[in-house]
């Protein structure tokens, strides 16, 4: 999954110190490295190029601390192990400034390859509530908050407005429309991000929390996913695939191949990330001005989505923290964040800018995706994530070609993920 969708795709890795840090010159909590200077910052692939000319207006207003981008691959796991070679080489390092998966804070923390950060130097009373937890480990601070998503349920309203019918709420409602009301208009049902990556990941932990259940607690050290509830969203997924309202090729679908699906005209619902829904409506699509957004349906109401999105982090070995600190702020500013939703088409931390009138004018899915952030939770927290979500991926995936029944799964999901646990 990409950072800068998800989800996915949010994975710009930095240090982020605020005002207050700034203005006392110390180094990020324990970080090597003194003074200011040049730095590089590492991400994973910026597709709506909105980050170069970000910080080119950095670069200009201070020549001496330039900031090197260098993008990784979009791909999130193929980032993942760019990322932890060069952390693991220590002071022989490239990065000094990392944009990381919301999900990867803890088994980088856990590592001691990101400095904790002192909470009274950031401005997180300022962001959506649920976005600081992505960025805590064992109670502590270890990143900052810098892009944020949440899945929406994006759908054809014209086709339900010709049908008189309203966006589904419930999977109920969900199944009945993509198994009657799809092949009516020659349309697919439903698609999520079904190839086994982490969008599938996402998409099973969105599934298991909306029934109610919970697949890791205590920081990975308990597995509670053995439950009714992860049965019965599992069991939504592969009921999709075995009735055909999720089609077949959906499960080689991953944040693009599913969007270009809708976008195209090819389906009725879709869940996948708001830069999806802004895609879909611009110019060139076939379904521009037909797309609308709800929050994800649940069993027997709206469901719950998996936060997405990046948080900043700084390298332990930081060569020159107080310009990562400084970085941090500039990129978390309001003015910054402004822009990493107009030009980047990403969710931002700051609040205030869900409730901006001129910004919800331009991206009218704006109350519903803050909506759908505010009931969002984060994917499950592990040092050991890369291995979970390998896990999940693997068993899923059984489940939903029907391999395995999702009782079945569920068992042997518990099993697999109590031996990660107790690496």
């Amino acid at each position: 999954m990409r950072w800068i969708h998800a989800a996915g795709r949010g994975l710009l890795v930095l240090a982020v110190v605020l005002t207050g840090y700034v203005a006392s010159g110390a180094p990020a909590g324990g970080a090597h490295g003194t003074g200011r200077g040049p730095l590089t910052l590492a991400t994973a692939g910026d597709l709506t190029g909105y980050l170069g000319p970000l910080l080119d207006g950095w670069n200009r207003t201070h020549p001496g601390e330039k900031v090197t981008l260098v993008e990784l691959p979009d791909s999130a796991d193929e980032t993942h192990a760019q990322m932890t070679t060069d952390l693991r080489d220590g002071d022989r390092g490239r990065f000094d400034v990392l944009n990381i998966d919301v999900a990867w804070t803890s088994e980088f923390a856990a590592a001691g390859w990101i400095s904790p950060l002192p909470r009274t130097r950031f401005p997180l009373d300022s962001f959506l509530p649920p976005v600081v937890d992505t960025a805590t480990y064992d109670g502590q601070l270890y990143a900052v908050p810098y892009v944020t998503n949440a899945g929406l349920l994006l759908y054809r309203k014209d086709v339900l407005a010709k049908e008189g019918v309203p966006p589904p709420r419930t999977w109920a409602e969900l199944e009945r429309l993509a198994k009657t009301l799809a092949p009516k208009y020659g349309l697919d049902g439903y698609a999520g991000q079904f190839l086994p990556y982490e969008g599938l990941t996402v998409n099973a932990a969105e599934a298991v929390y909306s029934a109610g259940g919970t697949i890791l607690g205590d920081e990975g050290e308990r597995v509670t996913v053995n439950s009714g509830a992860a049965r019965e969203g599992i069991g939504f997924l592969a009921r999709g695939v075995r009735e055909g309202w999720i089609p077949k090729k959906a499960l080689s679908y991953k944040e693009e191949e599913s969007k270009q699906a809708f976008q195209d005209g090819h389906l009725l619902f879709l869940r996948n990330w708001p830069y999806a829904y802004v895609s879909a409506s611009g110019k060139g699509s076939a379904v521009a001005g037909k797309v609308g957004a709800v929050p994800l349906p649940g069993p027997d109401g709206p469901g719950a989505s998996v936060l997405g999105g990046s948080n900043l982090a700084v390298n332990s070995h930081a060569r020159h923290p107080d310009s990562a600190a400084r970085l941090l702020a500039y990129l978390t500013g309001e003015r910054a964040q402004r822009q990493v939703l107009t030009k980047g088409a990403l969710p931002p931390v700051r609040a205030s800018l869900y409730e901006d009138p001129e910004l919800i004018r331009r991206f009218p899915y704006l109350p519903t995706l803050r909506e759908s952030v505010l009931a969002a939770a984060p994917r499950p927290k592990s040092p050991h994530y890369d291995q979970v979500s390998l896990v999940v991926q693997a068993v899923v995936r059984d489940a939903m070609t029907g391999h395995e029944t999702p009782a079945a799964a569920v068992r042997r999901l518990a099993r697999e993920l109590a031996a990660v646990s107790n690496r």
